[in-house]
Parts: structure tokens; sequence; C-alpha cells
């Protein structure tokens, strides 16, 4: 395994092969050799090629022993990188264990130069002397350490306190804190708690910029035109350059300032730790390790690490990570030792007990504690382990961006240079044959090149992209990645969360329905009345919620305010001194306003009840045991004043909560009420309540565990909140539909709710079927099974009756519509726990399910991103729009993501809206296309301008000619940028359309474009240079020639060469031939121009570009003044030479039929035959086929289902051609399955033991 590589962080993102080298003294010599050989350039080489560097210098060598490690990434991109392994010593190897060598050193009060570094120069002398100590190897890649592992022997990155370390273990060992010896000692293993974005300095951006091989090559270019004395256009190029370097510096410099910026809140503070043998002392924040306890504060802080905490709660603003400006309450994280709840070998984990962890970067706002208890956090990770040290490294460390066009694009360069390098070598044959100086072959030779693959490639394709990233910031959005504009070009699907998104951010409460002897009652619209004061319902809603106030104002989770506001109550938070004098006070009270209250009747005895309480009702919150996701459920422990016993309140999923009823007091036709809102759109919450033993005092209650809490509740009603649907939503999806992109929702919500918000904003049209993917996970022996239910079947029966199971839900279709149901679409939706089940015991669904997944409800963060990689593995192009919240790693792994939030969070997101509706995403896809068509323009305009430069050099250097210094310079500069900078202003087509441009270059339509305008353009050269030849008036020019038949005055071109006649015998710039080449190819640079500048559908039309419009022709005007009306002057300057009128005729006669011939082959034969006839093939590869109204339109997946049967008959031959992306061919196959889609009530059960990828056999049982 050695001698082929070993794999680190195996099985995760950033897994990597690793080979180890040793440096080869001999190899050394050799490579300074050749760099002095090649004057530099195999340097610049190696510095491109980081395998063929260590390759070229080092030897293999075995992982332990090595001094330079090789890394590949094995993704699709297989990067390489290569790393110096560094050695240090330390008294031991691990870093969460103490070494008995430290442990004697600190009782001793030793604790100095613990973890000395070792350098690479340090003899054998001076380590022997310190044989205690350890070599410890290590090297760093993306500012992450990877040490040698012994045991596994291998390089790994050490964890903190966030893997394998037990919940009791954080208790019992981390909770005392460390000492200051073991904290030098884990901070030679971690380092120092920073995120350190180092800002670079100008000189070392400019160096690594102008390394770049485009630059090089420029410079390349540079010289060798100076060294032809034309200086004029490498002055452009330097001109241009410099101005490119130095955006891109500006850019490039501000992005990291920003970041260093945003990391800096807490790359330095002091900060209060609990040691072991010096109690509280104050530290520097970089000095944190995992293991140290941090006080934090009564006024709150910045987090400058993760941690969990042990004693007291926390108010929190998270929304640097998750985008969520709401505070969130963060609790101790339950101890074995005192909540019975909490299992001893649970291991803690910051995903899982995310309610307890505190997170670097997020703002502590205030904090609780009880008797004069310190609130306290041990340390779990440090420095980029930590969550926002992980963002920032995504952003650090983008992944390579991949898309088709620059692939394509590359491998056009290389074609380029392919052409010039039949140039270069015609050239040189031609000169030595010609007995030409070898100087002059060397340059003309060299030339060649720098004409074939013209340095101003990369400015003119960035021209479009900047014109886009303009055109977006009038819109309000903000893009901080301009290359994947051109990649938003391409969408054809597009994720959709929910809540915010599409929907409303507010909740509004739509009504209540309480429950009295396990009957509904009728629904309520105002919960804020008198007579329902004192009820347990409304109780709850005013108690059970994780409000709190933060400098007066009442803060937290919308829907917890939004439903606390309903019931008009008060919200009163004890002082920080009463909570540190007192034991038993109340941290939170509410009550209702005195203008709810009865008149208080006269009381009969002492022990009032809920429902006789006096005047002065008020309910205090003893124990929060807040939401959670994976509960979905909260629940909280309050006492009314006066009352005995406590009373537990719950709220959350109405299933959930449901089950935590006695049996007793949920009514029977629950299901069905809960079916009717959610079909209807509607959020529903269930509450209940119980009545605590008197035995649970203020002590007990702060120990107990929520299981024995929330048990044998009693069923109280359901509160229903209505979310609405943002205006702009179902027009923007209507356009996204009419395009043929496909449109998913990715929500937190309830799979029903989801289902019917898919519907009623046009996601999911009325006919369309909805098929609901439950699936469970292996129990007691049963293997895991998927029940496939349509959700359209579930009973609407209006009388009561008994709870539905999904097992007997009937079957409402006919035999012969189940066979017809291929033709018809149909949608699947799951929820977050199916769609986890699926992927660990049905992987080989998860493709056929994301063909036709529309709704994935209760989705968490991180499986919003396993979702875009399922469609993007099967070769979507995926856009992603998200307000922010949990959303962060969709956006960031889609190819498109677009964020609806503002906030720090969205720095990861491509693009960012202002306005925070879904309109922004037509938008987007938009300008991406018309970017793209306009990449696509200008690069092969680009193409054009180098191959028609490169036919009329080639036909000039067959009689030893050349075009002149102000020919190249008027030819470059006057026609190339102005037409070239003006080409790319078109703005996109104001509607989005249902085709997509092409996804790269090497494609039919555009390949058939270029490689006509190649022939067209070089078959009209060619004409005019032997047609020239054939002319009755035609003779080699010599100074003495006059072609024209009469004296052209003193300011004609023979009498102004009078004294320059050995430079031009020298170049032989003047003839017949040039004059000819150089009116016919610049009238072929603006025809090509015209040609390729195509509007509709993707950009708006050509005649719209009003400054490219004006600037082609006023350069028609100008070329055709020089031709028809020679001036002297102009013709001396441009090397020209008098021909008669009538060969001028000639000459504008064969542009004309070059102009009308292109222009006809571009945009009727190829448009019309070709450009139509591939499209018409790429819709039905990519399913997508016109409509002949907007009414009748098939919707995206109706043409997935329909697609064989409307294949045209035209040109056969491309039907046996394969689909190139990957769920175009799975679509195709699965329109010939019998079995799928499931038919309604059956269930695909895994059998057999899992096949080596994780997948199991499967059967579908009826």
């Amino acid at each position: 395994m050695d001698s082929e590589g070993k794999l680190i962080n195996k099985g995760e993102e950033e897994e990597m092969e690793i080979y180890g080298y040793d440096l080869c003294r001999w190899k050394l010599a050799l490579v300074a050799g050749g760099a002095l050989c090649t004057g530099g350039l195999l340097l610049l080489l190696l510095y491109w090629m980081p395998e063929w560097r260590v390759k070229a210098t080092c030897s293999r060598a075995p992982l332990p022993g090595c001094q330079v490690v090789l890394l590949r990434t094995t993704d699709e991109f297989h990067t390489w990188f290569c790393a110096k392994v560094r050695i240090v010593l330390s008294l031991g190897c691990r870093p969460l264990q103490t070494p008995a060598s430290v442990a004697e050193a600190v009782a001793n009060g030793v604790t100095d130069r613990l973890c000395p570094e070792a350098s690479d120069e340090e003899d054998g002398r001076n380590r022997g002397s310190r044989g205690h100590l350890q070599e410890i190897r290590h090297f760093t890649h993306h500012s992450v350490k990877y040490f040698w592992d012994k045991e596994a022997q291998n390089f790994g990155s050490i964890k903190g306190l966030d893997e394998s370390v037990p919940c009791a273990s954080v208790h019992r060992e981390h909770s005392a804190g460390l000492t200051k010896g073991i904290r030098d000692y884990r901070r030679l293993f971690y380092g120092v708690n920073e995120i350190a974005v180092k800002v670079p300095s100008v000189f070392k951006l400019l160096i690594k910029e102008v390394l770049n091989p485009f630059y090089v090559f420029q410079l390349f270019s540079v010289i060798l035109w100076s060294t032809d004395e034309y200086y004029y256009y490498a002055l452009a190029i330097v001109v241009m350059s410099l101005v490119s370097v130095a955006s891109s510096l500006y850019t490039i410099r501000k992005q990291y300032t920003m970041l260093h910026d945003m990391v800096a809140a807490h790359s330095l503070m002091r900060v209060s730790v609990s040691t072991v043998d010096q109690g509280i002392e104050e530290i520097l924040s970089v000095d944190l390790v995992p293991g140290d306890v941090l006080v934090i504060p009564s006024n709150g802080m910045v987090m400058p690490c993760d941690a969990v905490l042990v004693s007291g709660t926390c108010i929190v603003n998270e929304s640097m990570l998750t985008g969520e400006s709401v505070p969130v309450t963060k609790t101790n994280l339950p101890s074995p030792s005192e909540d019975p709840s909490a299992l001893e070998a649970e291991a803690y984990s910051p995903e899982a007990h995310k309610r307890h962890t505190l997170f670097c970067g997020t703002t502590v706002i205030q904090t609780r504690f009880y008797t004069a208890e310190l609130v306290k956090a041990v340390v779990v990770r440090t420095g980029f382990s930590t969550s926002k040290g992980q963002l920032v490294r995504s952003i650090l460390y983008p992944k390579p961006t991949d898309f088709k066009l620059y692939r394509d694009a590359y491998l056009f360069l290389l074609f380029l240079v392919g052409v010039a390098g039949v140039g270069f070598l015609y050239t040189v044959v031609n000169s030595i044959l010609h007995q030409v100086p070898a100087k002059i072959i060397i340059i003309e030779s060299l030339d060649i090149i720098t004409i074939t693959v013209p340095p101003a490639l990369p400015a003119a394709m960035t021209a479009g992209i900047v014109y886009a990233q303009r055109r977006l910031k009038k819109v309000g959005i903000f893009c901080i990645s301009p290359q994947r504009i051109n990649i938003c070009g391409q969408l054809n699907l597009v994720c959709f969360d929910k809540t915010g998104t599409l929907t409303e951010d507010g909740l509004d409460l739509w009504g209540i329905q309480r429950v009295e002897n396990a009957r509904f009652l009728l629904p309520e619209g105002n919960a804020c009345s008198r007579p329902l004061v004192k009820s347990p319902f409304i109780a709850c809603m005013a108690a059970c919620h994780s409000l709190t106030k933060i400098e007066g104002v009442i803060s937290g989770d919308p829907l917890d305010l939004k439903m606390f506001e309903a019931t008009g109550w008060i919200l009163e938070e004890a002082t920080e001194e009463e909570t540190a004098l007192h034991n038993r006070i109340m941290p939170t009270v509410v009550r209702p306003p005195k203008q709810l209250l009865p008149e208080p009747p006269p009381a009969a005895n002492e022990d009032l009840e809920l429902f006789e309480l006096p005047a002065t009702y008020e309910i205090g919150i003893v124990r929060q045991f807040p939401f959670s996701s994976a509960l979905q459920r909260m629940c909280v422990v309050a006492r009314a004043l006066g009352q005995k016993k406590m009373d537990a309140y719950v709220k959350g999923a109405p299933e959930v909560v449901a089950g935590l009823c006695k049996p007793e007091t949920v009514p029977v036709d629950f299901e069905r009420v809960l079916e009717e809102y959610t079909k209807q759109g509607l959020r529903v919450i269930a509450v209940a309540h119980r009545r605590l033993e008197s035995r649970l005092t203020w002590h007990r209650v702060q120990n107990v565990g929520r299981e024995a809490i929330e048990a044998n509740m009693g069923f109280l009603g359901l509160i229903i909140m209505q979310n609405k649907l943002k205006r702009e939503t179902p027009a923007v999806l209507e356009d996204l539909h009419r395009a043929n992109i496909r449109t998913v929702m990715v929500t937190g919500d309830n799979l029903l709710t989801a289902v019917s918000v898919a519907r009623d904003c046009g996601m999911i049209q009325p006919p369309d079927k909805v098929i609901v993917a439950e699936a469970l996970a292996p129990k007691d022996g049963q293997p895991a099974r998927i029940n496939w239910h349509y959700a359209d079947m579930l009973s609407k029966s209006p009388d009561p009756s008994p709870a539905i199971h999904p097992e007997e839900i009937p079957i409402k279709l006919a035999p012969e519509d189940l066979e017809d149901l291929p033709a018809t679409k149909y949608h699947f939706a799951m929820n977050g726990k199916s769609f986890a089940v699926i992927q660990e015991h049905f992987p080989d669904l998860i493709p056929k399910l994301v063909l036709h997944g529309t709704v994935f409800a209760r989705m968490a963060p991180d499986q919003k991103t396993q979702l875009v990689e399922a469609l993007q593995s099967v070769d979507y192009y995926v856009g992603m729009c998200g307000d922010g919240a949990n959303d962060c790693g969709a956006l960031k792994r889609a190819h498109g993501g677009i964020s609806l939030s503002e906030l720090e969070a969205s720095v990861a997101s491509p693009f960012t809206s202002r306005t925070s509706s879904i309109s922004c995403v037509p938008n987007l896809i938009r300008e991406g296309r018309a970017a793209l068509i306009t990449s696509f323009c200008v690069f092969k305009f680009m193409a054009l301008y180098s191959i028609i430069q490169y036919v009329s050099v080639t036909l000039l250097y067959s009689m030893l000619s050349n075009l002149g210094d102000l020919q190249f310079l008027f030819i470059d500069l006057a026609i190339i940028l102005v037409v070239v900078f003006t080409m790319s202003l078109n703005p996109a087509w104001k509607e989005l359309v249902a085709q997509r441009p092409p996804a790269g270059l090497i494609s039919g339509p555009l390949l058939g474009s270029v490689l006509s305008q190649i022939l067209i353009c070089l078959g009209f050269q060619t004409l005019g240079f032997l047609w020239v030849r054939q002319q009755p008036w035609y003779e080699p020019w010599t100074p003495h020639s006059d072609a024209c038949g009469s004296p052209r005055g003193p300011g004609d071109a023979n009498a102004s060469a009078h004294g320059n006649g050995t430079l031009h015998d020298e170049h032989n710039i003047r003839n017949y031939e040039n004059t000819t080449l150089f009116f016919i190819s610049s009238f072929q640079y603006l025809t090509v121009a015209v040609a390729f500048s195509k509007g509709k559908p993707f950009r708006q039309p050509c005649h719209k570009n009003y400054p490219f419009v004006l600037s082609v022709l006023v350069l028609y005007a100008v070329i055709l003044f020089i031709m028809l009306h020679p001036v002297g002057a102009i013709d001396w300057a441009l090397e020209l030479v008098c021909v008669p009128f009538q060969w001028r005729v000639a000459v504008l006669a064969i542009v004309l039929l070059n102009g009308v011939v292109s222009i006809l082959v571009e945009n009727v034969l190829l448009d019309t035959v070709l450009w139509k006839v591939l499209f018409r093939r790429d819709k039905r590869g990519d399913f997508r086929l016109p409509s002949s109204s907007s009414s009748s339109r098939p919707p995206p997946q109706d043409a997935l289902d329909r697609g064989q049967r409307c294949r045209p008959p035209a040109l056969p031959c491309f039907r046996k051609e394969p689909p190139k992306a990957k769920y175009v061919h799975l679509a195709q196959e699965l329109l010939v399955d019998p079995d799928w889609p499931p038919k309604p009530s059956t269930t695909t059960e895994a059998k057999g033991p899992a096949h080596e990828n994780g997948s199991c056999p499967i059967v579908t049982i009826t």
C-alpha cells in the first residue's frame, strides 16, 4: 500500500492520497542546471506543477521517515499539493493524555520548556541529551496540522474533545481545568488558538499573480514584439495587463481584508479560565487549548473557540454561522451523576449537542446562573478546527470550479497552439529555403505563435463577466465569485428553502383548536380573551417558549414570539443580583394583563386549583428543555403563584406530542383533523400539559431528565399558524417551469405542509401524483424498508374515524390507471429521516428518487448539502436559494448558491440578493445565460481573429513579406479591442426561454460555426491573394512601381518611401498582396464580429447594443474611406501601396460577398439546420420539449415521461447517440421499467447482505 500511497481523512470531504519523499541532491543539481540552461523557465514549470516539482527534486521514501509529502485529492479534480515534514520534540505523543514526565514536572513546579521544538539542523548530540523527549513528525496543509500516528502508520489530523469523548468524561475529567504545564504541552499539538487570515503583502500577491501562465505568455509576447520594434501594441498589452493585475490585486486584497476583519473580533482578547492549581486566572485567548475551562462573563463575550457548557445558561446570537439572528438559549450539558436521563457512555458531539455548545464567532449576549455559580464551558475545539474555522477554510481554500466551458477553453487553446506549431515549422522551413537571416527566422517564427494564441484573450473573456456582474449589482445581486456567473447560465434545477424564501418570514396565528374530554372543540380565532386566560392551553402558549428580554425587548424564535404575542401576556425576568442572591427565585415570570383577569371569586380554601387563581395570576418558568430538532419538541416546567405542585407544558410536532400523551386524551379524529390543516398549507403545533407530583421540588426538577417529565401528558389541542406565500413566488416558479427548469423544495417543516405549499405555489400541478416515501430503519430483526403511499389517497371523510395507518390506505385508482402511471407526472416526497435511511440502506434508489423528488421535508442542514450533492451526481446543474438559516452548506456546494440574507453567514455564498424574494433567481439565470453566450461569442471572435491574422501572415510569409507594424496596431487596437469590449455589452434577454445554451465550446453548433467561418475567411483571403497576381497591372512591387498610372503628388507612398527604401527592402512590407490582404482581413474581423453577436433567445438583439453598433459603423466607414479614397499620409503610415480604383472596387466586391456568405452561413444555415436540429436533439436528451402555448405546456418532468414518444423522425443517426447527462440516461431506463414508479401501498425491503458499496439487494412487496 505504501508504494501506492495511503489515504488521509478517509471517507471525509478532504480525503487525499499521501506519498513520502526525501530530498535528492543529484536531482537538485540537475534541476539547478536545467534552470540555468532554460533561463528559469524550468523553475516556472515546476512552480506550476507541484507533482513534477517533488518528483524532479526528491526520491520516494517510506512515510515514517520522509522529509516531504506529496498529496493528491481523490475527487474528480485530482489536485496535487506538497508539504514539508517538520519535527518537534515532545514529552508525549497523545495530546489529551498527560505523560508521566509532564505530571512529574507539574508536581515539582517545573512547567517551562516542556515542549521544545527541534530545528532541522539540530545535531544528534543535542538531541541525545534530551533522551526523554520524543520526536513528533508533522506537516501542515490548508491550515490543518497532520501528525504521524505510529499505531495507524499514517499521518492524521488530531481531534479535540469533539470526538469519542463521553459526556460523563467532559464533566468528570475535563471540568476542573488545566495546569499551565499541561496547557503548554497541548499547545504543541493544537497550536495557538487563532483563525489566522493573513493579508498578503502587495508584493507577494503581485508575484503570485504575475507568475500566472497567461501573464508569463504576455511577457514573452511583449519581449518578442519589442525586439521586432512593435512597440505600440506591446505598450497597449502592457497597459492592459497592468490594469488587469491592479484590478485583480485590489479585489483579492479586499477579500482577504474583509475575511481578516470578520475573524478579528475574537482573534485576540483576554479571557478568564478556571485552573486546577491557581483558581480563576486571565490568559490570552490565543493560549486556549482543548480542555481549558472558560468562565463566561455575565455581560457576554464573542466566543474565541468552540466550548461546551458545563454549568449555567447562555443567550447566544448565532447569526455568524446560521444566518439567523434569533437569540438561542444554551443550557449546560447533562451530567450522568446529576441527570438520570443522561447516558453514561453517550459520546459528546458538537452537532448532536449543539444546544449545549457555544460556537466560535457567536456572541454570548448574556448569562444566567444561580447562587453565585459561575457559568463555565469546556473548550473542545480551537483555531481552524472550530465551526467558524472550517467556514473560513472553505473560503480560503475553495474547491476548483468544474465547468465544461473552462475545460473546453483550454482544449481549444491547445488546438491553437498546435496550429501555431504548424505555422512555426512552416515559417522556419520557408525562411531557411529562402536563406533568411537567423535573427529574422527566430523573430518571425516565434511571432506566429503570439499571433495564433492572442495574449489579449484573458482580458477579452473577462469583459463579459464584468459587465454581467455590473448588471447584477444594479438589480441588487452581489457576487463574490464572478466565474460562477457563467455556470449559472447552465442551471436546470433550483432548490428552494420554504420558510422565509418561498413563504413570508413571519408566521401569523390562524387560530387555535382546543380539546376537552378527548374531543375537538370548534376552532377559535382569538387566543387573547378573558374566558381563556386561566386555561392550561393559554398557559402553555404563554410559558412554553425560549423567549428572553435583551435590553428590555423580548427576543427569540419568531414562532415563539408570535404565539406569545397572541396571548397578550407580559414577560418579566429576574435581575442578575436576584439570581445571585437567591436560590428559589423564578428566572422568568409570565402573567396576563390585569384587564384580562376576571373578578376574583371568594376563595373556599387555600389549596387553589389552576382554574381558581387569584387576580395576581403569575406563572414562573422553573426549567426549560429547549427545542430539539431531533426530538421535534420543547418542554418547560412551570409553577403558578401560590401553587404547591408544578406543571409541565410541551409543544412541538403534532405526531410527536400526541405520542407523549395518554391515549384516552387524544381525539380519535386527531389524524384526520391534522391532515385537513396541513393540506391547506397551515403549520400545526400541538400542546400538552401535565400536573407534576408534589415530591418534585425545585431542586429535583433541576436534575430530572426530560423523558421523566414528558410522559403521561394530557393532550390540550392544536395551535394553527399560517405561513403565507410571498407575492412573487407563484409567478417566479411559473417562469422557471416555462423555461423547463426543475424546482425542488428543501425545508425543515412538516411533510404534508410542504406538499401543500408546493401545490399552492405551482411547484406541483393539480393533476400530478405525489408519492410519499416513508423509510424505516432496521429494528428488532426486521430489515430496512420503504413504504410507498400516494398522498392524494389519504382519507378525506369528514366523519370521525380511527387513526389511519399508512399501510391501510385504500387504493382508489383503477388497474388501467395504474398501467398509465409512467405517462402521468409524479413527484416523490420524503422527510429527513427517510432520506437518511434510504441513503444508508438503499443508496441505489437515491438517483431514481432525486430524478422526480420535489419535496424534501424535515431536512437537517447537512442533509440539504447531501441532497445537492445527490442531484449533482446525476449531472444536474443545481442552484440553491435560501435565506441563510441552515442553508450555508448547500449554498456553498451548489453550482449557483444565492442567499437572501445579507448577514455574515452569506460570505461563503457566491451570490447574495438584497431583495428577500426569489425573483432574483430568474434574473441570475438570465444574466448567467447572457454571460455564457457572450463568453462563447468572444471566444469564437478571438479564435477567428487569431486564425484570420494567422492566414494573412502565413500567406505573406510565403513571399517573405509580413504585415506592417501600424497595420498590426490598427487591427489589434482600433478593431479588435474596440469590438471585443463593446460586443460584450449586450444585456440579457427579458425572459427565460426553454432552451439552454451549450455547456462547452466542444459542441456541434459552436464548432460548426467556428470551422465554417475559418473556411470562409481562408477562402476569400486566398482568393484575393491569388487574384491580385492575375491582374494585368500586377508586377512585384518596388519603390518605383506605379500601378495607379498617375503621379500622386508630394504625399504619395513612392515619394514618402524614398528615404526609407532600405527599411522597406529589408522587411518587404509594401506590396500589392499586403495591401489586398489588409483590406480583406480588416473587413473580415468586423464581419465575424457581427455574425457572432447573436441576441435572442439569450441576449438582447445586437442592434440594441448601441456602443457596439456605433463602433462597427465607424470602423466600417474608416476602412472604406482608407480603401476607396486613398490619402497619401495614411497610406504611408499604414505602409499601403497604390492600386487601381478598379481593384479597390473588386476588393469591395470580395468583401461584400464575404460578408453575405458569412452572415448567411452563421445566421441562416447554421441556425435553421444544424443549431435547431441539435437543439431538438438536446431537448430530447434533456427532455425539454417546446410547447404550443403556455397553458398547455408540458412540465419538465412530464417531458421526461413522454420524451421517447415525441422524438422527431429527422436525422436518425442522432437517436443512437447515448445521452451525455446521467439523469437523462436514467430517465430513459425508467421509462421502460414496469416496476417504476412504485405502486400505492407497496413496500420495498432490503434483503440479504450488503454489497461492498453499502447497498443491499431490494425486493418489492405488494
